[in-house]
């Protein structure tokens, strides 16, 4: 849908809304469903085959992709950043900010006891291709 919204605002040589956030053609939306809403936060398993930086965004609850414009006070923070530096071997581990992401897991914890659905904007950048890259948030039920 924001692809469509980026295309159609091209096409008709329009602006984007003030404070709106427009799709970057190096960037995806992902959505995660909740099967359980009260879960702890145990940590992230993520690899990325190559160097590059992946910048992941938690979207707030406001948003429905087929329904509104992504605005950009609806993007949380902190975000989660994962990358490796291109003269880095790719068995290095990814390098990130660790309190960052901590405290990105444990928010996404806090949301599902509100929510059972989130989306989250991930950006590719520095040679980081979605092909290259996996990512997921271990939780446990309490």
């Amino acid at each position: 849908m924001m692809r469509i919204r980026v295309d159609s605002l091209k096409r008709s040589r329009q602006k984007r809304q003030e404070g709106e956030r427009l799709l970057l053609p190096h960037e995806a939306i992902y959505r995660l469903d909740f099967s359980h809403q009260d879960l702890t936060f145990v940590g992230w398993h993520v690899t990325l085959k190559s160097h590059g930086r992946v910048t992941v965004t938690g979207i707030s609850q406001l948003w429905t992709p087929d329904l509104t414009n992504l605005m950009t006070r609806q993007l949380l923070e902190p975000v989660g950043t994962f990358w490796r530096n291109g003269g880095d071997p790719e068995d290095t581990p990814l390098k990130f900010l660790e309190a960052d992401i901590q405290e990105f897991g444990e928010r996404i914890a806090d949301l599902a006891k509100v929510r059972k659905v989130m989306y989250f904007l991930f950006a590719f950048k520095e040679g980081a291709e979605r092909d290259n890259f996996s990512c997921s948030a271990e939780f446990v039920q309490n």
